[in-house]
C-alpha cells in the first residue's frame, strides 16, 4: 500500500494545481484579447485530478488527453514557455503553433495528445498501452476523458479489448455531470462502475476535488498496473467551473450551483490541507507569487515569438519528390 501523502509531496501537489489554475486565468484574459486563435476549455475546478493522477507516472507512461487537457499535459512537465507558444499560435509552440489549445503533443514526455473529438485519446491510449506490453516497457498508459465520452462506442470496446489482453492502461474518468450543455444524467443510461464490472475491470471512484484521495488512489492502482494487473478505472467527481467553452454563458445551468461551486475547489482545499499538514501561509503566498512571475515571463516569451510559416506547415504534409 503506497505511504499516506506527506507535507512535501503535498507542497509539490499544490504547485501543480496553483499553476494550473493560474494558467487557465491567464488565458481566459489572453482569449477576451484575441490573443488566443480557436477556441479553449478550460480545466478550472478540475485541477486535482491533473495533479494527483500524473504525480503517480514515470518517465516511461504515456498518456492521451481530451479537449479539456490543459491541466494535463502542464502536470505532465510540458514546460510553460512551450505551451503558451502553441495555445497563442506560435511557431516556437510544441507543435509548431498548428496544434492550438485542443491538439497539444509532446511525444518526449509521453504526450501523445490532446484531441478535439470526444473520447478519441482512448484507443490512442489502448495502442500505447499494447506497445507497453509487446515492448515490455514497464510503462503504463493513461487514458484521460470526461463522462460525455462514456456514451461513446470506442471506450466500450476499449474496456473489452484492454480487459481480454490485461493492458497496463488506467482510464481515468472526470465525472464533472455535464456532457458539453447536458447533464450527463440525460444522455447516459449506465453507471461507469457497472460499465466497468461488466469487463470484470477494476474499477475505484474517489473525490476528485481532493488531491491527496486522487493521489493515492492513482499510486496503488498504477502500482498494480506495472505488476500486470490491469487494466483499471479511475472515476473522480469533479466540478467544471467555466462553460463548455470559454465564452460559453451557461444559460442552461441554474446560478444557484454555479454560485456553490467554490465551497469545493480544489486550490482552496488543496491550501487548508497544507496548513493542516503545517505549512505556514507566507508559504503558500510564495508559492503562488512565484508561480505568477514564471507565468508572465512565458506569455511574454509567446508574444515575441514569430508567426508560423506557411512553408513550415507544407513541410508536415508534402513529401517533395527529389
Amino acid at each position: 500500500m503506497p505511504a499516506k501523502t506527506d507535507a512535501t509531496k503535498l507542497v509539490s501537489l499544490y504547485r501543480v494545481i496553483k499553476t494550473i489554475r493560474t494558467v487557465e486565468n491567464s488565458l481566459t484574459r489572453l482569449f477576451a484579447d484575441s490573443e488566443v486563435p480557436g477556441f479553449i476549455h478550460l480545466s478550472v475546478g478540475q485541477e486535482a485530478i491533473a495533479a494527483g493522477v500524473c504525480a503517480a507516472l514515470s518517465s516511461q507512461d504515456t498518456l492521451a488527453t481530451t479537449h479539456r487537457g490543459h491541466g494535463h499535459v502542464l502536470a505532465r512537465g510540458l514546460s510553460l514557455e512551450h505551451f503558451f507558444k502553441e495555445v497563442m499560435g506560435k511557431a516556437g509552440g510544441v507543435c509548431g503553433g498548428r496544434g492550438g489549445s485542443m491538439h497539444v503533443a509532446d511525444m518526449d514526455i509521453g504526450i501523445l495528445g490532446a484531441n478535439g473529438i470526444v473520447g478519441a485519446g482512448i484507443p490512442i491510449a489502448l495502442g500505447s498501452a499494447i506497445a507497453h506490453q509487446v515492448r515490455e516497457t514497464g510503462g503504463i498508459a493513461v487514458a484521460f476523458f470526461g463522462d460525455g465520452a462514456m456514451a461513446e462506442g470506442v471506450l466500450h470496446e476499449t474496456l473489452n479489448m484492454a480487459a481480454l489482453w490485461k493492458l497496463p492502461l488506467l482510464l481515468v474518468c472526470e465525472n464533472n455531470g455535464w456532457s458539453e450543455f447536458s447533464p450527463t444524467s440525460k444522455q447516459f443510461a449506465a453507471a461507469l462502475q457497472d460499465l466497468a464490472a461488466a469487463f470484470k475491470i477494476r474499477y475505484a471512484k474517489v473525490d476528485g476535488n481532493d488531491v491527496q484521495a486522487v493521489t493515492e488512489a492513482a499510486d496503488a492502482t498504477v502500482a498494480l498496473l506495472r505488476q500486470g494487473d490491469g487494466p483499471a478505472v479511475l472515476e473522480c467527481i469533479t466540478q467544471r467551473v467555466r462553460g463548455h467553452y470559454e465564452g460559453d454563458p451557461q444559460k442552461y445551468r441554474a446560478a444557484d450551483e454555479i454560485a456553490s461551486l467554490s465551497a469545493d475547489d480544489p486550490v482552496t482545499r488543496t491550501e487548508a490541507l497544507l496548513r493542516k499538514h503545517g505549512v505556514k501561509a507566507d508559504e503558500i503566498e510564495r508559492i503562488g507569487a512565484e508561480i505568477d512571475t514564471q507565468i508572465e515571463a512565458a506569455i511574454s516569451a509567446a508574444r515575441a515569438d514569430t508567426e508560423p510559416t506557411y512553408e513550415a506547415a507544407q513541410r508536415d504534409v508534402y513529401t517533395v519528390a527529389a
